[in-house]
């Protein structure tokens, strides 16, 4: 992509840190980096899943702070509403990074051609609470949300998956199937979606960047029926049970995140264990795709599995047995963000990338 810059910044905003006044006095500047620049930076897959998988580990080690998300619903007609996602990682650079994350979630959005999901990221200096950065945060969610989809199989798929089942073409798609494809050797990759001309879409960009077999199908129970691993992010305005007992076989891995449930109630019932990324985030807020089974009480803290930073860090098991059926509910963690927008935003002042903004 095309990425033109200005000649340079002008007479009063200095190009880099570098070019700040010796003493600056009570003067505070912050970086913003752009879609375009982030898409100038061009993260690898690998990059961001290990460190995706480097701020999991952390989790389960406590060396985070972590607020579950909270919501600012301005439709009242399920069509649409805010994230917003708050954490700390002490473990990034010398005195950690803290970050607020404002993600809308809108569902018409494709019809106005823009993504559901659009967001902005902020990190903070946690020591002073002094502004690092502003960030373009949409492409940060799908690619953060992939990782996860693909840290969270790394622990709890079999190793001799083949088959991947997708449901849901929307931005973060692509990262999931792309990021498990790079983890499993797949034999078939299946996908489908409510709209027939977005999943042939999503079809026809998975095989810009693959050599897995792509199978486009018109249902959910021809996607998921036998998959080794299946991921079902659809976007539904109210709750259905899309998803039944009889599409999980044996030894199949579930990965669920739809904001409105697509779970059949007693889904539960056949699934030998239950991982969620944080226990806290899962009971926060009214979406998400296990919500009616907190609610009904299928799911508690005593008939949870772990989470899986508690996996990562050996202090519980993952896949232990190959028939097991295991589900992986992530919702989507602010620390995610903010390990993700930190990488970016120092390969973004190593480049050169980004616009440096005086807030004071």
């Amino acid at each position: 992509m095309r990425h033109d810059r200005p000649a340079g910044p002008p007479a009063d905003h200095p190009a880099s840190p570098s070019d700040l006044p010796s003493d600056p006095g009570d003067q505070v500047w912050l970086r913003f980096v752009s879609g375009p620049d982030i898409e100038a930076i061009a993260l690898t897959p690998a990059e961001i899943v290990e460190a995706v998988a480097d701020v999991v580990a952390a989790h389960g080690r406590g060396e985070t702070v972590f607020e579950p998300r909270t919501h600012l619903v301005t439709r009242d007609d399920g069509r649409g509403h805010f994230n917003v996602l708050r954490g700390h990682v002490s473990t990034l650079g010398e005195r950690g990074v803290a970050g607020v994350k404002v993600v809308g979630d809108f569902v018409d959005n494709h019809t106005l051609g823009l993504p559901s999901e659009l967001a902005l990221l902020t990190l903070y200096d946690p020591t002073t609470g002094v502004p690092l950065a502003i960030l373009d945060a949409t492409l940060i969610t799908e690619v953060r949300t992939g990782a996860m989809t693909a840290v969270g199989a790394r622990h709890l798929a079999r190793r001799d998956a083949r088959v991947l089942g997708h449901v849901g073409a929307r931005g973060t798609a692509f990262s999931n199937v792309v990021m498990l494809d790079a983890a499993f050797d797949l034999e078939e990759i299946r996908v489908t979606s409510r709209r027939p001309e977005s999943r042939e879409a999503f079809a026809e960009r998975l095989r810009e960047v693959t050599s897995t077999p792509v199978v486009v199908t018109d249902s959910i129970a021809d996607t998921l029926a036998g998959a080794d691993i299946a991921v079902e992010a659809t976007r539904l305005v109210e709750p259905a049970p899309l998803v039944t007992c009889d599409l999980l076989a044996p030894g199949s891995l579930l990965i669920p995140y739809g904001t409105v449930s697509a779970l059949a109630p007693d889904l539960l019932d056949v699934v030998d264990k239950v991982v969620v990324d944080d226990w806290r985030e899962a009971q926060a807020g009214e979406f998400g795709a296990l919500r009616p089974h907190l609610r009904s009480g299928a799911l508690t803290r005593e008939t949870l599995h772990a989470e899986i930073g508690e996996i990562a860090t050996g202090a519980r098991p993952g896949r232990e047995d190959d028939a097991e059926r295991i589900l992986f509910w992530h919702r989507g963690l602010s620390i995610l963000d903010v390990a993700v927008g930190h990488l970016l935003l120092r390969r973004a002042e190593a480049a050169g990338l980004g616009t440096l903004v005086r807030m004071r």
